[in-house]
């Protein structure tokens, strides 16, 4: 028996808003220590990695380890139904063909169920190595969502330099060029606050709409890290309260231009 109680639909919401943009179907992998997502986008450019703690649910029960394959367009019209306050009870027997979505108001006067069938999906997990990031960067994500949407009226590439206590956006085009960068700072309020590590400088070349996908999790998480290292993919980090978080990887382009 697999079942888990989140006093509000709103964070489920937003976590299944961050990911179908990239991913049309992914299969969730509960256990008794929480529920874990891992899957890469049709075009194999972008990973995304979600992880939600047992602890963070209001109640939790996972007696045997479960694979639940969702279409998450379809998920995402399941949740629609239900107030942003209404409590969540997400279930599922063993060996299920399908997980129940059960919504409870806050007076308790109302109450709705819906049954999802379950796909199956061959999902390959990718071991992903720990890596040591040349440069990262934790900055306001309201800020880098509004970064990549004012980049993406002049390329579909965005140029990300890291340097030290600066980090700029570039994107260039046929309309003209679009520098912004961002020095570190100092201010009191953490959630405002933009600061950069540096081991060494790390200029590199990224698909924009990739990058514009990633800021729908924005409503997830005040502050976003971002960690950049030669040869590997980026980094992009939005924490989910107590729960976890959700993370994107995007390799580099290839053709990425001289610094």
């Amino acid at each position: 028996m697999f079942e888990a109680r989140l006093g509000k639909t709103a964070l489920l919401k937003k976590i299944v808003e961050a990911l179908k943009d990239i991913l049309k179907a992914s299969t969730l992998d509960c256990s008794d220590s929480g529920i874990q997502l891992q899957a890469m986008d049709d075009s194999h450019v972008s990973l995304v990695e979600l992880s939600l703690s047992s602890e963070g649910f209001e109640k939790y029960r996972c007696d045997r380890n479960l694979s639940l394959g969702l279409h998450l367009d379809m998920l995402a019209k399941v949740l629609k139904c239900a107030n942003n306050d209404d409590a969540v009870t997400i279930s599922a027997q063993d060996k299920p063909d399908k997980v129940l979505f059960a919504f409870e108001s806050q007076s308790k006067e109302r109450t709705s169920d819906y049954e999802l069938r379950l796909m199956n999906l061959e999902q390959e997990h990718l071991g992903i190595p720990d890596t040591s990031y040349a440069c990262v960067v934790r900055m306001p994500a309201v800020e880098f969502a509004r970064i990549c949407r004012d980049l993406a009226m002049f390329s579909e590439t965005v140029i990300i330099a890291c340097q030290k206590d600066s980090i700029k956006f570039s994107a260039s085009g046929d309309a003209g060029t679009a520098n912004i960068k961002l020095s570190q700072s100092v201010i009191d309020e953490e959630t405002q606050r933009v600061s950069i590590e540096v081991d060494e400088p790390v200029t590199l070349s990224f698909g924009g709409r990739y990058l514009s996908s990633f800021t729908r999790a924005t409503p997830l998480s005040e502050q976003v890290k971002i960690g950049m290292a030669v040869n590997v993919p980026l980094l992009v980090e939005y924490a989910i309260e107590n729960f976890g978080y959700v993370r994107y990887y995007l390799a580099p382009k290839v053709d990425e231009p001289e610094a």
